[in-house]
């Protein structure tokens, strides 16, 4: 989502989440050379998908960290570059835990 910023990824993940019902979500944002990453988990989903250990494997990627609680969490990131290939990781992570 370029340029949005973290009130507006937070807000589309919890709409996200309501509206899925069941899902891991991971939003990412870049603007001014900075990435701006957060991770949603619904749920029925926190006990195998931790929110914080999801968006800090992609944070790592993007020469990042970040953290939070197992529902939601955010992180950043200096590497937009690698954010393509952060993001396609997610899933295989996610699968992995289920």
């Amino acid at each position: 989502m370029e340029g949005a910023d973290v009130n507006a990824l937070r807000a589309a993940i919890d709409k996200l989440r309501d509206k899925l019902k069941s899902a891991a979500i991971v939003l990412a944002s870049t603007t001014d050379g900075k990435v701006t990453l957060i991770a949603g988990v619904t749920s029925d989903l926190t006990g195998k998908v931790k929110a914080g250990e999801l968006v800090n494997m992609v944070a790592q990627q993007v020469g990042g960290k970040g953290g939070g609680r197992p529902d939601m969490a955010q992180a950043g990131g200096s590497d937009p570059a690698k954010l393509p290939a952060a993001l396609a990781s997610v899933r295989a992570w996610v699968e992995q835990r289920l």
